[in-house]
């Protein structure tokens, strides 16, 4: 037992990239042995890290004594283990059903970082806890996910950041909770994983529809100037879509903190404010696309996704299409080609008390 009355514990991160990475710092302060298991995609940073610590996409140098493993010895990792962290991206969650899943220990704790959405074909939509528990192998697993508003280099960098563990049983997140939370890393837990994960998952969309108005700004008056009230009207009307989407998978209101908060912090920086200020300046969807070539954009992924799966309830009758005009319109420009036009006169409400 370590000081303070932890225990350590080994924990295996399958996955090196930038969250993923971050994350090795509360869990290699807090005393636990940390292995750190690259994807396929992940061999140069591997690599780079057993040279020097130096992590060259988060531009942090790790903690000396992670340890570190190539993708084919995962096995090796997860020998062994008391949790399993999963740290791929959107685009490495059939991967990791396929090829990480099967290889966990029914006993040993799975937790998340991946955000995102399924779209059904009846137009609901399935976490990725929820996919991965509907395979063989995961159906056998404690599958939990992180949610929240917290930037991978901020985190490194000890920056106060709170986020929310969920999964099914409230003791494996005490457990869990135990293994990363420090003064700086701030835990809160629930089980309504549904919620969490569809709040966390949909500001990447409306992140970028709030992004376009930096584009328009530096469009009209130059790179660099920057306009609040548009900003701050997009991001209301975001958080007023996402919270209806809440509703409509039937995720707890209480959560909109949590999409709030993560679409407040992504829009300040990252890929997806990127995309959307190019988008706003008025370059092609696809002329964007090509200037940010090899950018991992899960935020297309969940614009196309959600607005795919709203379209479908429209046609059925279940939602109505002008409840959800910020989205609707991110989705024609990024899948329709349109050209960027904010419907503004669209977000504008009559309340009568």
């Amino acid at each position: 037992m370590l000081s303070g009355g932890k225990f350590m514990a080994t924990i295996t991160f399958i996955g090196a990239g930038q969250m993923a990475s971050a994350l090795t710092f509360p869990a290699f302060e807090n005393g636990h042995e940390v292995r750190l298991v690259g994807t396929p995609l992940d061999r140069d940073i591997i690599d780079g890290l057993r040279r020097d610590n130096f992590h060259i996409t988060l531009k942090r140098t790790l903690h000396n004594g992670i340890h570190y493993y190539q993708v084919e010895e995962m096995r090796d990792a997860i020998d062994g283990a008391d949790a399993i962290l999963g740290g791929v991206s959107s685009f490495g969650v059939d991967w990791f059903a396929e090829e990480v899943l099967p290889n966990i220990p029914q006993n040993v704790p799975l937790i998340s970082v991946t955000k995102g959405m399924i779209d059904q074909e009846d137009g609901s939509m399935q976490t990725y806890p929820e996919f991965w528990e509907s395979t063989e192998a995961g159906s056998k697993l404690n599958i939990n996910a992180i949610g929240g508003p917290c930037t991978s280099y901020e985190l490194a960098d000890k920056d106060d950041s709170a986020v929310t563990f969920c999964g099914r049983d409230i003791e494996t997140l005490r457990y869990l909770k135990g293994l990363f939370t420090t003064d700086y890393y701030h835990v809160s837990l629930s089980t309504d994983v549904v919620g969490v994960e569809c709040a966390v998952a949909l500001k990447n969309a409306y992140a970028l529809g709030v992004s376009l108005a930096v584009g328009l700004a530096e469009k009209r008056e130059g790179i660099g100037v920057l306009h609040y009230n548009s900003q701050a009207a997009l991001f209301g009307q975001g958080v007023r879509e996402m919270r209806k989407l809440l509703n409509l998978v039937g995720g707890g209101d209480d959560n909109i903190v949590l999409g709030a908060g993560d679409l407040y912090v992504t829009v300040f920086g990252g890929r997806t404010r990127k995309i959307g200020t190019l988008l706003g300046q008025g370059l092609s969807f696809e002329d964007a696309m090509a200037e940010l070539a090899g950018v991992t954009l899960e935020s297309i992924v969940i614009a196309t996704r959600t607005a795919r799966a709203v379209k479908k309830l429209v046609t059925a009758g279940k939602v109505n299409a002008a409840d959800f005009p910020l989205l609707l319109h991110v989705d024609a420009i990024i899948n329709g080609g349109e050209p960027v036009n904010i419907p503004w006169k669209a977000f504008e409400t009559e309340t009568v008390l």
